[in-house]
């Protein structure tokens, strides 16, 4: 099988497939419409999320028998063309999973115990205590909405530091030792930290909004490591300004571009995210570990040679 390579990943892909006798190309840098015009010739393609493979993609690909995505979301693939054309959907989000996890409770420690704050105000010559008291995790109600590998990963770890997690998911059937599962209505009445573990779809798109926030019975922490897309930014600020959101700790932006790689446009609103104390941002970083690129790729290649060999 021939195999098209898209964006950089761990070398073990290259080296473990060649092994299984598969012939891989390269190509980091061609167009959306220069692959298009090759992607006959391939049986497979491995991406990231440098390039869209749309409908326009997919039907050019008369061979193609499968899609790897070295990662967990799957936005940049029409899903519904590849299922009616037959091309099977590999994914590895089993692969990020612990990372995404550690850095959500990393964010919620830094940001509920002002640690980057205080941080900085002591290298600066400033020394605050009660200003910079902290709020505890231990006894806080975690709300997670979805529960598969990001948010299974992420109860298991904060029910270590004596939270109560719930959480919602369109899947029923999903509580385990770690988190309960409650409605949304349950899950906005009780919680005092709400946590996003979803996919970008035409239902989760903008799902956090005025209305979601106005339902939240507590003020609380809000974490969104999942997609920017998935909150629309203006009702998150408006919250942050009122204190009805206490802080937020922001993996994902709204404004990024598809390929993850930068923002693409500035505003008031994230300019006010930048800004403020109440913000904590990192540049899509979650499952970003040397650890996890490592799993990734190895949950990629495990299950194309599963398939194929």
């Amino acid at each position: 099988m021939k195999i098209l390579l898209l964006d950089k990943n761990h070398p073990l892909i290259t080296d473990q497939l060649l092994a299984k006798n598969f012939i891989l190309e390269e190509d980091f840098t061609s167009s959306y419409d220069e692959v298009c015009n090759k992607i006959e010739q391939y049986d497979g393609v491995i991406i990231r999320s440098r390039i869209p493979l749309d409908k326009n993609f997919l039907e050019k690909g008369k061979k193609l028998k499968f899609i790897a995505r070295v990662g967990a979301g799957m936005e940049n693939i029409d899903i519904p063309a590849a299922e009616k054309l037959g091309i099977q959907l590999i994914n590895s989000p089993e692969g990020n999973r612990d990372s995404v996890a550690e850095h959500v409770v990393g964010m919620l420690l830094v940001i509920m115990n002002r640690l980057f704050i205080a941080s900085q105000e002591v290298k600066n010559g400033i020394w605050k205590r009660e200003e910079n008291r902290g709020d505890e995790l231990l006894g806080k109600t975690v709300g997670l909405i979805g529960y598969g590998n990001m948010g299974k990963a992420t109860a298991k770890r904060l029910s270590g530091f004596g939270c109560k997690v719930i959480f919602h998911d369109i899947i029923p059937g999903l509580s385990d030792e770690y988190a309960t599962q409650v409605t949304l209505d349950e899950l906005k009445k009780s919680a005092e930290i709400l946590s996003l573990h979803i996919p970008l779809t035409s239902e989760t798109h903008y799902l956090i909004d005025e209305a979601f926030i106005a339902g939240m019975e507590k003020d609380f922490y809000f974490v969104n490591t999942a997609r920017g897309k998935n909150v629309k930014t203006k009702s998150l600020v408006n919250a942050l300004k009122s204190g009805k959101i206490k802080g937020a700790c922001l993996d994902v932006l709204e404004y990024e571009k598809s390929s993850f790689e930068n923002i693409e446009n500035e505003n008031e609103d994230l300019i006010y995210l930048l800004q403020s104390e109440k913000a904590l941002i990192t540049p899509h970083i979650g499952g970003w570990t040397h650890q996890s690129k490592e799993k990734l790729a190895q949950f990629i290649v495990d299950k194309i040679v599963a398939s194929y060999c």
